[in-house]
């Protein structure tokens, strides 16, 4: 593809009262000294390490200094081919250019795509294009053997425009994405062209909308100099998609989300060497934080007539060929590079000497609509300049061969018949004599079907695990080193001298008016303080909710621990070739309900990975076939992260999703998911889950719609004390919120302590072991007063603490002892070693352990009927030991 910087996802100077030959060039920066120069190009030869200020130096090379850069470039270049297994090979894609709309919240100052609506009407043209045009188009370039659509657009075009959102309005899309998801979908089904994306800025949700059905995705960077956005004159200002930090966060979206993606620079906008040499190490981060960047586009810019940056010199050709060379020695041998060869007046080989080995998309039907004055090269032409460098020409997909060859998670199961028929299987480039026809879009047609280690929650005990971690520990996860760097704060608890003794008398006095400090002053509070820090929790939770010890009787049924997220700190998480992997079936799902319910339960808690196979309404059939089978259990299921993954891939909203869900038998959601709810430290934990606001936007939804949810908090990995705070007062500000509109909200607190014993982020030596006995019971009495009177209900974990822990929790605020659980697999992957279940009597006895009575409760904290008391006495609340698991 070419993601052409200069339009595509950028605005233009329509409505902006900035006009400008953009920022002051004419201070030339000082050379570099000759020693400084020759220094740096023999780091370079020599494969050593460049820093920013070595790139920034290399990146003024001319002359004989060009040459000698470039020739390393290559050498750099070659290698990886050869290590690739297409040695001397350039490739390109056949592609359409599709411009969906040119109409932009942006108001970029060098841009001829965007126009604006009267102008659109004046031309006889719609706000989009409809549907049949953009069919039209992609038809008959699968009649020519082109195999990309490349859908290029503005940026959020509804959020400026009044026209474009009453024209989403009245063709029946909610936004933007929603007309792009289901123009890809037609694409796929009715011509057979891979689409690949350019809507611009995404949101996490937004990839996991699309990732479905685009095997790729892209959004050129440009620059990371935040200057030429934010000061007026500066080429991007005006532009809110343009500041570099939203532009960096969406390529580390994409890498957690696993979407191939491509990225790259735009050279000669105003920035200085150093700015520059700054957005190629700012790219190489990311590149190797995710794995996921599949190329890099080096475009130099031309000044276009009737725009702002209209008297703006334009990118000398040395400019573009030093920047390309340096970004190959920092990017590496693996690394993809295009240059677009219609920006270049045919200077083709000093771009191949430079070390690129792509050519980008090029289209015998349409024009660069981002640069209509440089129409595309022959592709005969292209073919011939390359043989004379001495290299083959060859046709890739929209996606790169890497990832073709990756598969999953890179690749939605939806795609695969897509992707696999136009793909050369030895290779993963295009086969160029493939067919190049409409093929149906649809789910797998596995479904649920039992596969795998379906016996793991009764051999967890019993036989354990296969090994402790995967084998592609190291690759899946990211890159461990960025961790490492990211997580040494939180490898270390932090300290903290404070006034304690005023923060436990206001704590005893009226707790919901500590200050944040004094908060935290308790969250580090030790010895005799944390002690009277204890009492002062369980006196509240003697007044607030009274002495009994209350627990349920559950059957957690994880229905599938197949998972491609990449969460750090789970070892649950297998791929569906590894030995512990296992899928259920709906009737066996079905079966569990019914022997739970047969010894007593009152609820199935029903949880899972994220399979790429089972289908967004597999949600929907798991909780309607408990319903058929055992109409009074409580399904208490499906953590945040699986209604997201549920309405994206059935493109309804979230309030549609829980809504279907209810109709089919969901009950009250478990807000898991949640880790820490801050950025800083999720995104150590895990690569691919859903983001705090994300998290927060599902329980909300589900507040509003009746579905009242629990809480959770995974604490003791590489989080400190203010993380602990921060994350509690958002849940007591989420409860205040339902509250304040009339509904229940959340049932419980439960404090989930990070089991570290098999858990990747501990295995990598970035984590701590656990929280300790100090920190445990500082949470819990914390959670019991920072809560309330919002929250009245915390639960301790004796799965995760064992008996005396848990009981000591009851003694320090806690009210509440979770599930017998009758099988539990998720902790017992990660270490833990209390078990899979507890009878009635265990857990009695753990209240009576603490000097309280306990009674049994439902999942919302009513009275259990005495036909269900009856039955779980019966049985002691576990199943027996001979009961078959049916397979």
């Amino acid at each position: 593809m070419t993601s052409s910087a200069q339009g595509s996802d950028q605005g233009s100077r329509q409505g902006s009262d900035q006009v400008s030959d953009g920022p002051d060039r004419s201070a030339a920066p000082p050379r570099p000294t000759a020693n400084a120069m020759r220094r740096a190009l023999k780091r370079a030869r020599d494969g050593v390490a460049l820093d920013v200020t070595e790139a920034a130096v290399l990146l003024q090379a001319r002359g004989e200094d060009l040459e000698d850069l470039c020739a390393s470039a290559a050498r750099v270049r070659d290698a990886g081919l050869e290590a690739a297994g297409r040695p001397g090979v350039i490739t390109y894609s056949k592609s359409v250019f599709i411009p969906l709309t040119r109409l932009c919240r942006d108001k970029c100052h060098y841009c001829t795509f965007v126009t604006v609506p009267g102008k659109l009407r004046r031309a006889g043209h719609g706000m989009f294009m409809s549907p049949d045009e953009v069919l039209a188009i992609a038809r008959r370039g699968a009649e020519l053997g082109c195999k990309e659509a490349l859908i290029t657009l503005g940026d959020k075009p509804e959020e400026r425009w009044p026209e474009a959102r009453e024209w989403l309005e009245a063709e029946g899309y909610d936004d933007t994405i929603a007309y792009v998801r289901a123009i890809a979908i037609r694409i796929l089904e009715e011509t057979g062209l891979l689409p690949h994306l350019n809507p611009g800025v995404l949101s996490w949700t937004d990839f996991q909308r699309l990732k479905p059905v685009a095997p790729s995705m892209g959004m050129m960077l440009e620059t990371t100099a935040e200057r030429l956005w934010s000061e007026p004159g500066g080429p991007h200002y005006g532009s809110p998609d343009k500041e570099p930090a939203v532009r960096l966060r969406v390529l580390e979206d994409a890498g957690r989300s696993s979407v191939p993606f491509t990225s790259g620079l735009l050279i000669g906008i105003g920035e200085t060497y150093e700015e520059r040499a700054d957005s190629l190490f700012a790219l190489r981060r990311v590149s190797r934080a995710y794995h996921g960047v599949q190329e890099l586009i080096l475009q130099n810019f031309r000044a276009k007539p009737d725009t702002a940056m209209r008297g703006m010199p334009d990118a000398e050709l040395d400019e573009l060929v030093a920047t390309v060379a340096v970004a190959r020695h920092l990017m590496g041998p693996s690394a993809c590079l295009q240059a677009p060869p219609n920006l270049v007046d045919e200077e083709y080989g000093r771009l191949i000497r430079a070390g690129i080995d792509d050519w980008g998309g090029v289209s015998p039907l349409t024009p660069d609509h981002v640069n209509p004055e440089r129409p595309w090269p022959q592709i005969d032409t292209l073919a011939e300049h390359s043989a004379t460098e001495g290299f083959r020409l060859h046709e890739r997909l929209a996606v790169y061969p890497e990832f073709v060859r990756r598969g999953e998670p890179w690749l939605d199961p939806r795609l695969l018949p897509h992707v696999t028929a136009l793909a050369d299987p030895a290779t993963g480039l295009a086969r160029e004599d493939a067919a190049v026809t409409g093929r149906p879009w649809q789910e797998p047609d596995e479904g649920f079907v039992a596969t795998g280690r379906t016996d793991l929650h009764r051999t967890i005990d019993t036989e354990g695990r296969t090994a402790d971690r995967r084998d592609d520990f190291d690759e899946v996860y990211g890159d461990w080193a960025e961790l490492r760097e990211a997580a040494a704060p939180g490898m270390v608890p932090s300290r903290l001298d404070a006034d304690v003794r005023q923060a436990l008398s206001q704590a005893a006095d009226d707790p919901t008016k500590l200050t944040d400090d004094e908060a935290l002053a308790l969250l580090h509070a030790d010895g005799p303080a944390l002690d009277a820090l204890c009492r002062i929790a369980d006196d509240l939770r003697r007044a607030t909710v009274g002495d009994a010890v209350t627990y349920i009787v559950t059957r957690n049924i994880n229905f599938t621990n197949v998972c491609y997220t990449g969460c750090r700190f789970c070892a649950f998480a297998q791929r569906r070739t590894d030995a512990d992997a296992y899928t259920l079936s709906l009737s066996q799902v079905a079966d569990r309900a019914q022997q739970a319910w047969d010894v007593g339960a009152v609820e199935v808690c029903m949880q899972g990975g994220i399979h790429p196979d089972l289908p967004g309404t597999a949600y929907f059939d798991i909780a309607r076939a408990v319903k058929e089978r055992v109409p009074g259990m409580h399904v208490h299921a499906f953590s945040p992260m699986e209604v997201v993954n549920g309405a994206t891939r059935t493109g309804l909203s979230l309030r549609e999703w829980l809504t279907e869900a209810k109709a089919a038998g969901l009950d009250t959601l478990p807000g898991t998911a949640a880790e820490i709810l801050d950025d800083e430290v999720r995104w150590i934990l895990t690569k691919g889950k859903l983001p705090t606001a994300t998290w927060v936007e599902v329980i909300k939804t589900a507040h509003e719609l009746g579905i009242r949810t629990s809480s959770t908090m995974m604490y003791g990995h590489v989080d400190q004390p203010r993380h602990w705070l921060g994350h509690l007062r958002l849940l007591a500000d989420i409860q205040r919120s339902a509250l304040a509109k009339g509904v229940e909200g959340f049932t419980e607190f439960v404090t989930l302590p990070f089991i570290h014993t098999n858990a990747p982020v501990y295995l990598a030596g970035i984590a701590r072991p656990g929280p300790t006995t100090r920190d445990n019971r500082a949470v819990t009495a914390m959670a019991r007063i920072l809560l309330h009177p919002h929250i009245t209900n915390i639960q301790t974990s004796w799965v995760k603490l064992g008996t005396e822990g848990a009981a000591e929790m009851l003694r320090s605020g806690a009210n509440d002892l979770g599930g017998t659980l009758m099988e539990e697999t998720i902790s017992r992957m990660a270490g833990s070693s209390y078990g899979s279940y507890r009878s009635l009597q265990d857990l009695v006895g753990i209240a009576e352990l603490a000097g309280r009575p306990a009674r049994p409760r439902t999942t919302t904290y009513g009275t259990v009927p005495a036909e269900r008391q009856a039955a779980a006495l019966a049985s002691d609340g576990h199943l027996p030991e001979l009961l078959p698991v049916v397979e």
